[in-house]
């Protein structure tokens, strides 16, 4: 019974990672991307660079992806050992080397009895199952990866590299124009849509870091946020309901995904109650920045500075969060803050 149970979890916990379309945080697969993490904790605090420690962590979750296929073929070749034993085989050594056998389709330990055999085909069965699960699972993940950094990669052409929402409006009112913003942040929102259900669901998708050190999908979620509640908030033109869907739909996802984490946060923040990272000095800097350029923006400051609050508070902790645990680059108002 023990043997069976072992088993149980082990394909539970499979199903959950892989088959089932919705995040749901498995113990058993959670365990296995912690373990290995500790681990790269250790060569983390020996690295000397960013560089180097992007280096390493683009490796994490790759290797813990593929781990969890050895982790449940070990666990489902013990529960099995166990069930043999129960079944008469008198050898422990005996019992694990026909459960091993059988998973692997090797063919080189055989069974006997009926119940034997019943569970010499039913192991098979699972190993192939596993398997094949794996590999139908990594084109879908790839796939969401992809469409993730395409955005992230024509992200640089509008808001420079590492990414800014000061450059993104500025690059804006000098090439495009102020009214075009709006197309943006409206692409932007079925980009949070769709992170918020691959990221959930495909949860190794989270430490998945883009090709190029410097670019992130953490930080350039932070840089478009960030630009839409500064265009609602200083920059002079009629309230744009696309940047405000956008923005919600950002931190929901976020929001979201943090939830799968499990990483607290307040589910209503308000501000001066809740504060930013975000500080008056770095808003009034880029507010001159702005002005500087020639960027229509607003008479009142202060009303400006609230607006802009109000609206940051609303991503500004799950947004760190995220940099935080993904080791995000520094970028303005994002990688750059002190976690």
């Amino acid at each position: 019974m023990l043997g069976a149970f072992l088993v149980v979890v082990t394909v539970f916990s499979a199903i959950q990672t892989f088959v089932l379309p919705r995040g749901i945080s498995d113990p058993l697969t959670r365990l296995v991307f912690r373990s290995i993490r500790f681990v790269f904790d250790l060569f983390l605090k020996r690295a000397q660079s960013y560089a180097k420690k992007d280096q390493i962590m683009a490796l994490f979750a790759p290797i813990g992806l593929l781990a969890l296929l050895p982790t449940w073929l070990l666990l489902v070749t013990l529960g099995y050992t166990a069930m043999f034993w129960a079944t008469g085989i008198q050898s422990w050594v005996q019992a694990f080397r026909i459960s091993g056998s059988s998973l692997l389709t090797l063919g080189f330990a055989t069974a006997d009895h009926l119940l034997q055999i019943v569970l010499v085909y039913s192991e098979a069965t699972l190993g192939l199952m596993l398997v094949a699960l794996l590999i139908a699972y990594l084109p879908s993940m790839y796939s969401a990866f992809s469409r993730r950094e395409s955005a992230v990669t024509l992200l640089e052409v509008r808001a420079g590299n590492p990414p800014s929402a000061v450059e993104m409006i500025k690059r804006y009112h000098r090439i495009h124009g102020l009214d075009q913003l709006g197309e943006q942040f409206q692409s932007w929102e079925n980009w949070f849509a769709e992170v918020e259900e691959s990221h959930t669901s495909l949860a190794a998708l989270v430490f998945f870091r883009s090709p190029r050190p410097g670019r992130s999908w953490v930080t350039a979620a932070g840089t478009v946020l960030d630009a839409a509640a500064l265009t609602l908030s200083a920059v002079d033109t009629p309230a744009d309901p696309r940047a405000q869907l956008c923005i919600r739909a950002g931190y929901l996802a976020l929001r979201r995904i943090a939830s799968f984490f499990r990483i607290p946060y307040h589910p209503n923040p308000h501000y001066p109650e809740q504060p930013i990272s975000v500080s008056r000095s770095e808003f009034d800097a880029a507010y001159a920045e702005l002005a500087a350029q020639g960027v229509p923006l607003t008479a009142n400051r202060e009303q400006a500075w609230m607006d802009f609050a109000g609206w940051r508070v609303n991503y500004d902790h799950v947004l760190l969060e995220m940099a935080k645990i993904t080791m995000a680059p520094a970028s303005s108002w994002t990688g750059d803050r002190d976690w």
